[in-house]
């Protein structure tokens, strides 16, 4: 089966020389619909499809340019060629900066028109292909977007409908406790000491649930950030958390980077905090935090010589509720990584670890390096 003829829209004002060109190109695989005036092409492109516009850049009336530039406005994806005379060129140029793809001289061999025509098929394809891949790149972006709102509402439908359980259970054993604990065997305190406990982790876990899902909607607000000050905030922070654990924290020089201060503070406080609970065990705990430079990138690190982990089981560090350690040696509820990969990533940065068992751990993560 042949293909079929390729619409194109042809405007001379000379009627001859309109007719001959429209039977020429009627013979070469396209399907001509010629007119003496741009008004009556105008018209036409607004009801019918055409994949180029052939036109004559002298005209009374609406001119070649005027043509070419109202018919993008209705069909942008539309390619424009402009005929002239050899005394026109300088305004056929002018013509292809306002839009038209090329230009051919009058009288013009066939031959010379249909490799002009064919050159500007090929941008009407090329602009097809854009514009849909544009579209379905919007598309996606909207479908996206309506995932990530409806997670982020979902997250806070669960949080508000599990938080108000908990603290029901916490303040009804709470009472138990203050109002009647004497009364109770030590077994059954401890197990009340038990619940209490769960709940703070529940809650804690809701917390950052609520916390992971709302990353998603969270564009980075980036600016200059000084991370020597905000990592100095971060440890005084921690210190003041842990007074009774002696921690050796040595910060080196930290370069500058571009980013969201908050969401960096998030990030740093999730691995320095890690570092300070895996080392609070070992007889001299000792956490160093640096950085260097790598192109375009700064690389942060956060080292500590507690008790490590094996590396075969590295690729569990950031899932959501991943843990490589039992709850009953260090707490936490396994979200902090995960938070800290998602903000370094909308970054656009990439974050990894590297450990031994007993002989600590360091994680790495890159940022935009500050502008200048």
């Amino acid at each position: 089966m042949s293909p079929a003829p390729i619409p194109i829209l042809v405007v001379d004002d000379e009627q001859p020389h309109l007719e001959a060109l429209c039977e020429t190109l009627g013979g070469s695989g396209y399907a001509p619909t010629g007119f003496t005036d741009g008004a009556a092409a105008l018209a036409a492109l607004a009801t019918a499809r055409f994949d180029v516009l052939l036109a004559d850049l002298q005209m009374p009336g609406i001119g070649g340019i005027d043509l070419l530039r109202r018919a993008a406005h209705i069909d942008p994806a539309m390619v424009g060629v402009i005929m002239t005379g050899a005394g026109s060129i300088a305004t056929a140029v002018e013509a292809m900066r306002v839009g038209a793809l090329d230009y051919v001289l009058k009288p013009f061999r066939r031959a010379e028109l249909l490799h002009v025509l064919s050159r500007a098929l090929m941008m009407r394809t090329l602009r097809q292909q854009n514009a849909d891949l544009e579209a379905g790149l919007r598309e996606r972006s909207e479908e996206l977007l309506a995932i990530n709102q409806g997670l982020e509402s979902f997250a806070a439908s669960v949080s508000h409908d599990l938080r108000a359980p908990l603290r029901a259970i916490g303040g009804f054993v709470g009472i138990l406790i203050e109002e009647h604990g004497a009364q109770f065997p030590a077994e059954a305190q401890g197990l009340f000491q038990r619940v209490v406990r769960n709940v703070k982790n529940m809650e804690e876990l809701i917390a950052g649930l609520l916390r992971f899902a709302r990353l998603g909607q969270q564009a980075p607000n980036r600016q200059r950030v000084d991370i020597a000050d905000l990592v100095l905030a971060v440890v005084v922070d921690l210190q003041a958390g842990h007074a009774g654990t002696a921690v050796a924290v040595t910060v080196a020089a930290l370069h500058p980077c571009q980013g969201d201060p908050v969401l960096l503070r998030q990030v740093f406080f999730n691995l320095i905090a890690n570092a300070f609970k895996y080392t609070r065990t070992g007889a001299r705990p000792e956490i160093a935090i640096g950085s260097h430079l790598a192109e375009r990138e700064v690389v942060y690190h956060v080292r500590d010589n507690g008790v490590g982990f094996a590396m075969a089981h590295a690729e569990r560090l950031f899932g959501v509720f991943q843990r490589l350690h039992r709850e009953e040696e260090f707490e936490g509820n396994g979200i902090g990584l995960s938070i800290a990969q998602r903000i370094v990533q909308r970054h656009g940065g990439r974050i990894w670890a590297e450990a031994e068992p007993g002989k600590g751990a360091c994680f790495s993560f890159t940022l935009p390096l500050a502008e200048a």
